[in-house]
């Protein structure tokens, strides 16, 4: 049997060495770019994030995430663990749960699948952009500009929208769509979010450590504890991706409040810029040691203190407003960066349509998707690449099995 996956990102990969299992299938894997998982590769600031111990404990979403269990169950995180060490990748997991490469490069991942696609029953094809998609008697054909492809079962592993610059984009959702497939509304998730607070520019590039809660016209709409990041227009670094999706997505004052030390009371806090009192120093130096510098000065500035006056004349008043602000400081948000930044999709194409037991579609027998493209994302932390591997895995598994 002859199959075509259109997607050579990680759950096309997956599903191309499932598929190839069997040695009587032809697996021919097309990708539209140089060579294959170039947004993989991306990942975890190039570490990437492969799974995650928790992963099957919840942590996705869409319409129905309940649709995840299938395929999460057929392929769970400890054989995902175990296929890769069979293609030669060693890993190790953080005490969060996140696994990493145990070179800590995301090459390691996107080497050992690339040296396990050279199998004799399986032909990678680089530089194919797909156009079209059609169903004939025989199967599909798949057109691009310059050849045609035929296959008796397809899989589409064309990713989401998230990521345009490193593959993401529409293709996915117009072949399934062209099939009789619908689509939820698509919108960005783990990305960073804009922030109209004129002082955002002067700590870009500052990381910290702190508690962050998303508000809602006051209200708390999500929170998490961990690293995030300033940059020029926002807020970003694993806290942010982590409580990002569908912030900003509706009506509302959007805000994020941070609590810069978050074991420690406003009381503790206080007490400590009260000692610091008897230095000679400036009140630019009130928080060195316990924050970033520059993240101290501009805390410093928010509380109204002149930076060159000795910390010695601060009155009481002045220091409980700055330890106020360390445990409260609060920043409005616009919006999301947008799909090009984004990580993941939130979102995709029904997954009511398909089969949670098999990746099949339930209007076109031999069409299977996999990965992003469907109605399923995951928490920051390696669900995202979780769902890929299993749903991958899953669809290549049944595509390459011979009808009953």
């Amino acid at each position: 049997m002859k199959i075509g996956i259109i997607g050579g990102g990680a759950s096309g990969m997956a599903a191309a060495l499932a598929a190839a299992e069997n040695p009587e299938n032809q697996v021919i894997l097309l990708e539209r770019q140089a060579r294959v998982g170039r947004k993989l590769q991306a990942t975890g600031n190039g570490r990437c994030n492969l799974t995650n111990l928790h992963a099957m404990e919840g942590g996705y979403h869409g319409e129905n995430p309940a649709f995840a269990a299938g395929a999460l169950s057929a392929h769970p995180v400890a054989e995902t663990l175990a296929w890769f060490q069979s293609l030669g990748l060693y890993t190790v997991a953080e005490s969060s749960g996140r696994v990493y490469p145990y070179s800590d490069q995301a090459n390691s991942v996107v080497d050992v699948l690339r040296f396990a696609l050279e199998k004799p029953n399986i032909t990678v094809m680089t530089g194919f952009e797909a156009e079209k998609v059609k169903k004939t008697p025989a199967g599909f054909t798949i057109s691009s500009q310059a050849e045609t492809v035929d296959c008796d079962r397809l899989i589409i592993a064309c990713g989401g929208l998230a990521g345009t610059k490193l593959g993401g984009g529409m293709s996915g959702y117009k072949f399934l769509r062209g099939f009789g497939h619908r689509c939820t509304k698509l919108r960005p998730t783990l990305v960073q979010l804009k922030t109209d607070w004129p002082g955002i520019s002067a700590l870009k590039g500052v990381r910290a450590n702190c508690r962050a809660e998303i508000l809602r016209d006051g209200a708390v709409f999500a929170q998490s504890t961990g690293e995030i990041q300033f940059t020029e227009s926002g807020l970003s670094g694993p806290v942010m991706f982590e409580i990002s999706r569908d912030a900003c997505q509706g009506p509302g004052v959007w805000q994020c409040r941070l609590d810069f030390l978050p074991e420690l009371t406003r009381e503790q806090v206080e007490q400590e810029l009260l000692r610091r009192r008897t230095t000679s120093l400036p009140a630019s130096e009130l928080l060195t040691g316990i924050l970033h510098n520059r993240l101290g000065r501009v805390l410093t500035q928010c509380a109204g203190i002149n930076q060159n006056q000795p910390i010695a004349a601060l009155l009481d008043s002045e220091l409980a407003e700055l330890a106020g602000l360390t445990k409260q400081f609060d920043v409005s948000l616009r919006e999301p960066l947008g799909m090009d930044s984004a990580q993941v999709t939130a979102g995709g194409i029904l997954t009511e349509e398909f089969s949670p037991e098999t990746m099949e579609s339930r209007r076109v027998p031999g069409l299977y998707a996999c990965g992003e493209v469907l109605d399923i994302d995951g928490d920051c932390g390696g669900y995202n690449l979780q769902w890929a591997w299993s749903s991958g895995r899953l669809a290549g598994t049944h595509a390459g099995k011979e009808p009953v």
